[in-house]
């Protein structure tokens, strides 16, 4: 191996063993591979260099449900990594430390995704009514200071012409009440310096446009069976997609799920059986793979003939910020295109969403948002994911393919 060449092949052969590889996978070139396969041959190769201490950077996104769960036991096992994931139930099982990035600063706790979330849900539950309490605090605060000063510049106005008065006192007078009003000023600006030091992450709510089918029933697939190069690789499909249904397709990488999409897309795929899609049905698709996103956000738009505000503002509430507005797309990050296509589908008025692995390169805060909008919303929606966690939360229906 190149990546350690100090190694015996039977260490290689017995570390792949562990990830349900086969030992003849070292004889093919590293690049027919894989994705998942060139993960695993990576991390099983990297694990044997002595002295080693791996920085794992998103492992999952090109991994399907089962080989997260062959992954994640066999990092279980391991020590001395950092890893970088969005699949909190990936995390779950493999982790016992998390290093959290946020706003005020960097925070190591002990315990796994779940055990932080739970803390982390208790401490911006107390940061919440700390900043209600806070919220009060600077509005009669503000008033106080107003109506003070208000006095002081009265009683300072007396001082000001002929009549016999005590111009003195009445200027201590006005100083003292004064300093009052600057006092509370202080304590105003300290209540409002709290206020903004709460570390409490902000997640902006998505809305669809979804808009429910005049009749129940959208769409079937009776008894399909799907073909490459005469070549059957997916048989005896039967599933109907109703108002309301959140169906997952759940499977294998290379069984064919992105096929099944496809096919309803109205792509030419090779099929026998029975599908029926009503008529005027409006869909929106978000497909795998980003590679042809380019030029920038305006050009986007007008390609795809978006409403140009809300596209944006979608886009922002996603945590995109202004200034990359302008940039060629094909430079952006991978996690930054899919918020794209997700932003894109947000923006259209539809009768079924269909999205497919929409989560790849997505961070948690965003999949959770995603959550949100979907349970709130209730969209008609077929979506292939690999995420356990989303699947659990979401869907009402789903179809094994073997």
């Amino acid at each position: 191996m190149d990546i350690n060449p100090n190694i015996y092949d039977w260490e290689i052969i017995k570390e792949i063993s562990y990830l349900n590889l086969e030992a003849e996978i070292l004889y093919r070139n590293f690049n027919t591979l894989s994705n998942g396969e060139q993960t695993k041959v990576l991390l099983a190769t990297l694990f044997l260099t002595e002295n080693g201490f791996l920085l794992i950077d998103e492992p999952t996104n090109h991994l399907d449900i089962e080989a997260r769960e062959v992954v994640a036991n066999y990092l279980n096992k391991k020590k001395g990594f950092i890893l970088i994931s969005h699949d909190r139930e990936f995390l779950d099982k493999c982790i016992n430390h998390i290093i959290c990035i946020n706003k005020i600063g960097i925070q190591v706790q002990k315990g796994n995704y779940s055990s932080w979330e739970y803390n982390k849900n208790l401490k911006d539950n107390f940061d919440i009514q700390k900043n209600e309490r806070l919220k009060k605090d600077i509005k009669r605060l503000d008033l106080a200071s107003k109506k003070v000063a208000n006095w002081s510049n009265k009683l300072e106005a007396t001082k000001i012409g002929n009549g016999s008065v005590d111009r003195g006192y009445i200027g201590a007078k006005s100083a003292k009440m004064m300093k009052k009003s600057k006092n509370i000023e202080k304590r105003l600006e300290k209540s409002i310096e709290d206020k903004k030091s709460q570390n409490i992450e902000e997640v902006e709510e998505l809305k669809f446009r979804n808009v429910n089918y005049i009749k129940d029933e959208l769409l079937y697939l009776k008894d399909i069976s799907i073909y490459y190069n005469n070549y059957k690789i997916l048989g005896d499909i039967n599933f109907s997609i109703k108002n309301g249904d959140r169906l997952f397709i759940k499977g294998k990488n290379g069984t064919g799920k992105s096929s099944i999409l496809k096919l309803i897309m109205g792509e030419e795929i090779d099929f026998t059986g029975e599908i029926k899609i009503s008529s005027n049905l409006k869909i929106s698709y978000i497909f795998q793979d980003t590679s042809s996103l380019e030029r920038t956000i305006e050009n986007f738009i007008e390609k795809n003939c978006l409403d140009g505000v809300l596209f944006r503002a979608i886009l922002r509430k996603l945590g995109f910020s202004r200034n990359i507005f302008d940039n060629n797309i094909k430079f952006y990050s991978e996690g930054q295109k899919k918020k794209i296509l997700i932003a894109k589908s947000l923006c259209e008025e539809a009768n079924l969403y269909i999205w497919d692995e929409p989560l790849n390169f997505i961070d948690i805060i965003t999949r959770k948002q995603i959550e949100n909008v979907i349970l709130k919303c209730c969209p008609t929606i077929i979506f292939i994911e690999h995420d356990k966690k989303f699947l659990e939360n979401i869907a009402t229906k789903v179809i094994q393919l073997d």
